[in-house]
């Protein structure tokens, strides 16, 4: 089967521009390995990093940790000058626009490309980049709480 990203694709961040961090809703949900490098980031224990800086959003029968949103739907960590803790961002953030819901098909990496102006733009990433990008992801679950 062909992959629409055989030969690669482009992407660099666009300066100035926060779409993957504002703008919708949408939901960070943290891994263990997420929490534990913003906890040593900004200082706070696990507690104190989670009822500061997220929710539990209801997922049915269990709860995921998500970062908080402002009213306006940013990113708790979304400032003028950009991530605040850029550092120590969660895995969601380190790989987009590589998501399995982007790169599903050529007509969703194209929709996406809409929205971000990075893409298409910039540093090449090979197939095997991307395919690690994807894989990055396993093992990286969300946090299920009760």
């Amino acid at each position: 089967m062909h992959c629409f990203y055989e030969k690669g694709l482009q992407f660099s961040c666009v300066e100035g521009c926060v779409y993957c961090c504002s703008c919708e809703p949408g939901f960070v949900f943290l891994s263990k390995e997420d929490l534990e490098r913003l906890c040593r980031f900004t200082s706070l224990d696990e507690q104190q990093f989670i009822a500061t800086y997220c929710r539990k959003v209801n997922m049915g029968s269990f709860s995921m940790i998500s970062l908080l949103e402002r009213e306006n739907f940013d990113c708790i960590f979304l400032t003028k000058q950009g991530c605040s803790v850029y550092e120590a961002r969660p895995k969601q953030c380190r790989t987009y626009p590589f998501w399995r819901s982007v790169m599903e098909s050529q007509e969703s990496w194209e929709a996406e490309k809409q929205s971000c102006p990075g893409i298409g733009k910039g540093r090449h990433y090979s197939r095997s980049e991307i395919d690690a990008l994807l894989r990055t992801k396993a093992g990286q679950e969300p946090i299920l709480c009760s």
